[in-house]
């Protein structure tokens, strides 16, 4: 459903990747992986159509996402390195206000999910007040409201998060991919999951290839 066409991306005169070319498949279950400036968020923010290619294209059912954006956006679901998370408002009410967005789930979910990525106990806790680790649990916390975004594009998911809640987020995954969702992400850990449930892409510096 996903698909990336033949994208070459070029960052202050410096080839990260070139003629890179997938697909991501309902079920799929993509690492995009590679050394510390290969271009694996700039991939990323390629895919979602916040940044441009150099050349090549990006296509989602099909056609461009640039031509379907509205299509495209309804289906994804993007976490960048960035919670998201308004600071002024509690872990609860952050939920509420993407949840009102979304129209998503009853509002007494929201205690289940928070407490489901660690955070009973902290619902009403201003964001500014949460750690980094804390804050990102509630920008994870939206993966449990967003069953129905078919793809989930995600920056270094586990960034401040702890082991058990590794676990618990591949868990999410695997779930999601079995629905028939796809989940593409970037990360500096090892991931616990089986050949024929991950698939990952390499980058290289100026790399050239396709899978």
């Amino acid at each position: 459903m996903l698909e990336a066409h033949q994208l070459t991306c070029v960052r202050e005169e410096r080839t990260l990747f070139e003629s890179l070319s997938f697909r991501v498949r309902p079920g799929d279950i993509v690492q995009i992986e590679g050394p510390n400036g290969a271009g694996k968020t700039s991939l990323l923010r390629l895919l979602t159509g916040l940044s441009l290619p150099f050349e090549g294209h990006v296509s989602w059912q099909g056609e461009d996402i640039r031509r379907c954006r509205d299509d495209f956006h309804a289906s994804l679901l993007y976490l960048g390195h960035h919670p998201g998370t308004k600071a002024n408002l509690t872990a609860y009410e952050n939920l509420a206000f993407y949840q009102q967005i979304h129209h998503r789930h009853e509002p007494r979910d929201l205690w289940r999910v928070l407490a489901r990525v660690g955070l009973a106990g902290f619902e009403e806790t201003p964001c500014a007040q949460l750690s980094a680790g804390q804050q990102r649990r509630v920008a994870l916390a939206r993966l449990w409201l967003s069953e129905q975004p078919a793809l989930w594009i995600l920056d270094e998911p586990f960034t401040a998060i702890d082991k058990q809640g590794v676990g618990v987020l591949e868990q999410l995954f695997i779930e999601h991919a079995e629905r028939g969702g796809m989940v593409v992400l970037t990360t500096h850990q090892d991931l616990h999951l089986s050949r024929d449930r991950l698939r990952r892409i390499h980058l290289g510096d100026a790399m050239r290839g396709a899978a």
